[in-house]
Formats: C-alpha cells, structure tokens, sequence
C-alpha cells in the first residue's frame, strides 16, 4: 500500500495548509486587519515550505494536478447549483451579461497587453527574446485561473514548442490571486468604510477573524437525502461525480471523431474544464426539465465550490517554480503589474457607472478576471457576506454566458494559438474587444434604468 501515500499524501498537505492559513487568520492580527484568505495564507508559507526543501520531498510540480481538477471542479460545481427562478430573472440576466461582457473585454485586453509588455521587455533587454505568447499566456492565467494556464501552456508546449508557456502560465495565475486580494481586498474595506455598499454589513470582530463565535446560527445546508441512506454532502459529491464521468466519455468519444484533424486540439483533456462546464449546463437543465433541481440544495453545492476554490487557491500558490521565478521574474512581474492596474481600471471603472450595486459587480468581476470567478465570489462576499445582493445570482447567468459570448477565442482560437497568423489574432482580439465595449455601454444604460433597478 505504500506506493499509493504520495498523492493522497500531497492533497493532505494541502488542506493543511488551509488549516493553518484559517488558524493564523484567527490568531493575527496583521491577517485580520488586511482581511487575507486562508487560502492565500496557506499557500504562500506552502510556497516557502517547498521553495526552502521542507515540504517532506515533494515539490511544486507535485500540486500542479491539484490545482488543475480543484479549479474544473470548482467551475462545475458552480454551474450544478440551481438557478434563480424568481420574477426579476430578465433582471438578473441584464446584470450577468454586463459581467460577461467584462470578462470578454478583459480576456482579449489582457491578451494583447500581456503581446505589448513581452515585446517592450524584449526590446530592453540584453537577454533573450522571450516569445510573445509567454506574454499573451497572462490572460489565461489571470482571468480563467490555473486550470486555463496549465491547460493552455501544456498545449503550446508539446504541439507549437513555446518552452515554458505551462510554467508561466502557472505563475500568472497564482500572481492574479494575489492581485485579486491585494487590490480588491483594501478597496472593499475602504468602500464599506464609506458605507457605499448597497448592504448593512459591517466589518466585525467575527469578520475579521474568520471565524463565528456561534456555528450553530450558519448552517451550511438542507440535508437532501435521508442518514440513513447517504450522507447529503455525499449525494451532491456524487452528482458532481456524474459530471465528470460524462465528460470524460464525451471527450473520449469526440478524441475519436477528430483524430489527427484540425481540431483534434479543442477535444484534449486539457480542456477538460471548458467541455465539464457545457456538460453541467446539459446537465443541470436535465434535472429541472424532470422535475428534480429540488435535490440540488444550492447552499450545499455552494459549500462544494468554495472549498474547491480554496483548494485551488492554495495548490496554485504551492504549485509555483522557484526556479524558474527567481529566472525569470522581472519580465513576470513586469508583465503582471502592467495587467493588474489595466484590469483594475477596466473593471471598477466600468462598475462606477452604474447607478446600483456598480461597486458590487465592478469588484466582482475584478476577482473573476485576476482569478476566477471564485476569486470573484470572495470579494463579493467581503460586501455582501450572505449573497443577498443580486450579484450572486447574476453569476449563474454570468457562468453560461461566457462561453457563447467567448467561444470563437475559448473554443476555437486559444487552442491553436501560436498556429495563427499574429495579425489575425491581434485583429480578432481587437475586435472582439471593441464591440463588447459598444455592448458595455449599452448594457449599462439598460441597467440604470429605473425599471431595471
């Protein structure tokens, strides 16, 4: 049985490190002030641990895998939890798509910013030229998260030779985590300061040490299923279970189909998240179409996606090379910086604009375009700690646009990538960038609207 401890081995050490990440929080008060997430806690002393030789022999590329199915899990799980069936679902819908919109906006800016950055960086240094997609890799990393960058870089690397695309990758997205938390997190407790949230809540004692002092007053779901028969967490890990399996046979049944054609690149497993989510979508509308989405308990499963997250969070962190971060970490950090305050800009920019719950869905939507969109779920609940406000609901909608509104990039472009033409990308990229700003404004229009408030 002792060759089976490494793996199962990696993953405990990962969910302790969550635990001491949640214990410093509650015991520091540097942490509390600063509002940090024990995921971030965690997995930078889980950096320092496996960067110093101390992490029992395992290292960084061991937690690469965790992070991969920890953030396809946490999207799927998302997708799984029921939807708003309430009148102002056209409302919510309007909200969703103007975060969709956002989010398209940022993946191609990112994109290009991260080409222009790489290229500036080349033409100052004395060392050489790294290629432009280490650069336009950021986008992948920062506003889909580690499954994306590993995903995407792994496909560069062995099909198009661009070296070191998965590493970077890698460390965009665990940069993005950061910068999602650094920024965001002083903004909402500036902003809640000010009382500009559209809520009551109040930064307390329990807030900032992230823990309630009575457990019992938050549960954390409707038991679904009987004890006696399975556990309810064990009945929605079971649903999420089918997800997977579903997916896996699609995609093994289309390798077959597309076999040494074109596309045969879209169908690889390492994609596996985006062909996971459209499976969920199928899947979740199955159960509503039979009369069953009552077995989905939407606190349960949104139990299943934040641990997920958390996971995620601190495995990608983990996941870093110090070698090749202490190689290569001016044009990184270079090209992050440049993207962090680009993003920023874009997306609580654009939320200033809108006459209710703009600070909401601006921050939101600066989460999911530096992590993913439970980094964007983490920074919602610092203003809105309960999901009252109905920009959680709006990330349902949110979740399903996405993927038609990017398909021709997500689905179609940043597979082959580094196969197209450059000039075609840049002018499809800024294209698609330009009409989702034409939509931005009149989405916003639409929103402020005093029907539509």
């Amino acid at each position: 049985m002792t060759p089976t401890f490494p793996p199962v081995l990696a993953f405990a050490f990962i969910l302790a490190l969550l635990f001491l990440g949640a214990m410093a929080r509650r015991a520091l008060p540097f942490f509390q002030r600063n509002l940090i997430p024990a995921s971030l806690i965690g997995g930078v002393v889980g950096f320092l641990l496996v960067a110093g030789d101390l992490s029992m022999g395992y290292l960084s590329s061991d937690f690469t895998a965790i992070a991969f199915h920890a953030f396809t899990l946490s999207f799927m799980s998302l997708v799984l939890t029921s939807r708003a069936q309430s009148n102002d679902s056209s409302e919510l819908a309007w909200g969703g798509l103007w975060m969709s919109v956002i989010w398209v906006i940022s993946l191609t800016l990112q994109a290009l910013l991260g080409l222009l950055l790489i290229r500036l960086y080349n033409g100052l240094s004395s060392e050489q030229p790294l290629s432009d997609y280490l650069g336009m890799i950021i986008t992948h990393g920062f506003t889909q998260g580690p499954g994306q960058a590993i995903a995407l870089g792994s496909l560069w690397e062995t099909s198009f030779d661009i070296q070191l695309a998965t590493d970077f990758g890698l460390i965009y997205a665990s940069l993005g985590f950061v910068a999602a938390f650094v920024i965001g997190v002083p903004v909402a407790r500036w902003a809640m300061s000010q009382h500009l949230q559209q809520g009551s809540e109040r930064i307390d004692a329990e807030f900032e040490a992230g823990f309630f002092e009575q457990p019992e007053t938050h549960p954390a779901g409707r038991q679904i299923s009987h004890p006696s028969n399975l556990d309810s967490l064990g009945f929605h890990l079971g649903l999420l279970g089918v997800a997977y399996l579903l997916t896996h046979g699609y995609l093994s049944g289309m390798q077959a189909l597309v076999r040494d054609t074109a596309i045969e690149n879209i169908f690889s497993y390492n994609l596996f998240f985006f062909h996971g989510l459209m499976v969920c979508v199928i899947l979740r509308r199955c159960l509503d179409g039979l009369k069953l989405g009552h077995l989905v308990d939407d606190e349960t499963q949104k139990r299943i996606t934040g641990t997920s997250v958390d996971i995620m969070v601190t495995a990608t962190l983990v996941s870093v090379n110090f070698g090749l971060l202490s190689s290569y970490w001016v044009p990184i950090l270079w090209v992050a910086l440049g993207i962090t305050i680009a993003t920023a800009l874009l997306c609580l920019g654009a939320g200033r604009r809108l006459k209710s719950f703009g600070l909401e869905r601006g921050l939101t939507s600066f989460g999911c375009c530096c992590g993913s969109t439970g980094t964007g779920i983490l920074l919602l609940r610092i203003l809105d700690p309960h999901l009252a406000s109905p920009v959680a609901k709006e990330l349902a909608f949110f979740n399903i646009a996405i993927v038609f509104l990017s398909f021709h990039i997500l689905g179609i472009m940043a597979p082959i990538l580094p196969s197209i033409p450059l000039v075609w990308t840049i002018s499809i990229y800024v294209a698609t960038a330009g009409l989702g700003g034409l939509a931005l404004l009149k989405l916003g229009s639409v929103i402020n609207r005093p029907q539509a408030q």
